[in-house]
Parts: structure tokens; sequence; C-alpha cells
């Protein structure tokens, strides 16, 4: 049928990624697209751009809101499916770009739909979820941009393209030790603890740029 999506896959649990892979298959309106286990397999799969890609945010190598950033960077409108559904996630991936989030406990119809919405170039955040990012609206208005340095923003913009420490301190040639302290002082100075949350933040402050 004509005006089909291209749907792809990125999932590191075989079992659930095979179960989505046949629910998007069955849909009379919808491409199966790459089929991947991570973010770097699913670069190598050379999907088209402007489809949607069904993402899970707890992967190997490129995790969390990185591997959003890095999806959407593509040319791909990302939906969210994790299990993981906390405030930090959910405001994380959608800073980063992801057009639509549900937890794993929607069923093959929620994700139908979630799918339709976003490529008809809307959004849609299942409605348990939808309460942070009205919530998140609210507090950006009150809270004081932080002032970082040259040295922490560089660090910052490592954070958000997925680098693990170690990778940090051999790209800055600096010290391991050194790279949590600057890690430290951004935290103090802009209350963000976890990586999704500084991963929004380099991405609100411009620091982030999608990585293709």
């Amino acid at each position: 049928m004509s005006g089909r999506v291209t749907v792809g896959v990125i999932e590191d649990h075989p079992l659930y990624r095979a179960a989505v892979a046949r629910v998007l298959a069955e849909a009379d309106d919808i491409e199966l697209g790459a089929v991947a286990e991570s973010v770097d397999e699913f670069a190598t799969l050379a999907q088209p751009p402007g489809g949607v890609v069904v993402l899970d945010l707890k992967l190997r190598g490129v995790t969390d809101a990185a591997a959003v950033l890095r999806v959407a960077g593509m040319g791909h409108k990302v939906l969210v499916v994790s299990a993981h559904a906390g405030r930090a996630e959910v405001l994380g991936a959608i800073s980063a770009g992801a057009r639509g989030y549900l937890s794993k406990d929607a069923d093959g119809d929620d994700i139908l739909r979630a799918v339709r919405e976003i490529a008809a170039d809307r959004s849609y955040v299942s409605p348990v979820l939808a309460s942070f990012v009205l919530d998140d609206d609210r507090e950006r208005f009150a809270e004081p941009q932080a002032t970082l340095s040259e040295r922490e923003r560089e660090v910052l913009a490592h954070v958000a393209a997925g680098e693990r420490d170690q990778d940090i301190a051999d790209m800055m040639a600096i010290s391991v030790r050194t790279v949590r302290s600057y890690l430290d002082r951004i935290r103090d100075k802009t209350g963000r603890r976890r990586r999704p949350e500084l991963t929004r933040l380099a991405i609100e402050q411009g620091i982030a740029l999608p990585r293709s």
C-alpha cells in the first residue's frame, strides 16, 4: 500500500526486539526498516532518514539521551520505548529530540498509535509520563541558568555524546580524577546529578550537537 511509513527498531533484548518487529511488520501501513541491537549497528544498516525509530534507552555502547541525540541526528523521528521511565530519563530523551516516550508496559496497539502520531509530525507521550514534561516546562521558566567554564562545557559535551569518564580523560589529555572533579563542579552549579540530566543540560545550553 502507498504512504507506508518505515519504522526501525533499536533494542538489545532479543525477545522484545522480535516482538516489536513483529507488531510493526504486521501493520498494513508500516514497512519494517532496520532492526538492530545497538545504535552503532543501526548506523551500519543505513535506514533512509525521515522514518520512525523505536529506541530502547539502556543499550550497549551509546545509551540514554546520547542515543536519542545520535539517532535523531541521523534524520529519524525517535519513539523511546523503555523499561526506565523516570523523570530524568523522560526529560533527557525529550530534550535530546525524542518525539515520543512509552514505558515497556505499553502494548502493541499503544506502540502503533504512537508510531502513527510521530510519523504524522506530532508527538506522543503516554498520559502517565506527560506530567513530567508539563512540570519541567514550568520549572525551567523559574530556574536561573548556570555559568560554566569552557573546560566544564567541554566535559559536558563529551558526556552528552555518551562518552565514559575514562574516554573523556583520554580525549582531553587529563586524568579521570580531573574529569570527575569537573563533573562534581557542574553538578554543584546546576543541581543536575545523573548523566541523563547532564545530557539534557548540554542540549538546553546548546553544548551538545547531534552526531551522524
